[in-house]
């Protein structure tokens, strides 16, 4: 009861120094402070789609990718072939040489999970390795702007979970950025 009466108090004397702030010269109670930092955005996708370089480096990596899939499916037909011709013949095969066939057939399935992996990792550092100095020289030119406007923080709109909702165009520097990296070929 006591924080509400604090609080009506309070605001009571807002409108008081809303008009004190008016009405002395000097003091600007309703003008942003001079040195408030200043925000903008970015899509750094469709940067990224248009940056120099950037088409190449992902036809390059699609291409290593289909190479690698093609790998993968090839190593899972030769797997599937052969559980099918153990299902067809297991009937047949002693104990042992079932238990033993069935043991080959899980060696192989952990031979292939193992070899994909190997091949995701690659695709993985090969990725960085066509992409990486793409995204850095996008991260370079996006800093260069954010000092020389001297803006404050730099909201990336495309990014995952990007809570901006909504912004003054003005405040968009993709076309920019893109215009720099175009410039810098």
């Amino acid at each position: 009861m006591q924080l509400q009466k604090n609080v009506a108090r309070w605001a009571a004397g807002v409108p008081l120094l809303l008009v004190i702030g008016l009405a002395v010269p000097g003091l600007d109670l309703l003008e942003p402070a001079q040195n408030a930092p200043t925000v903008a955005w970015v899509n750094t996708t469709q940067i990224m789609q248009q940056a120099p370089g950037y088409t190449q480096a992902e036809s390059t990596f699609a291409g290593e990718m289909q190479s690698y899939q093609n790998e993968v499916q090839r190593m899972q037909t030769e797997l599937d072939s052969l559980i099918s011709e153990f299902d067809r013949t297991s009937l047949v095969l002693s104990p042992s040489a079932r238990e033993e066939r069935e043991q080959e057939l899980r060696r192989l399935q952990q031979t292939n999970t193992q070899r994909a992996q190997q091949l995701q990792l690659q695709a993985q550092r090969r990725e960085r390795e066509l992409v990486g100095p793409i995204e850095e020289r996008v991260s370079s030119v996006i800093e260069g702007l954010r000092a020389e406007r001297n803006i404050g923080i730099v909201f990336d709109v495309s990014s995952p979970g990007s809570s901006v909702v909504a912004a003054d165009r003005v405040l968009d520097l993709t076309a920019t950025v893109i215009q720099r990296l175009r410039s810098q070929q």
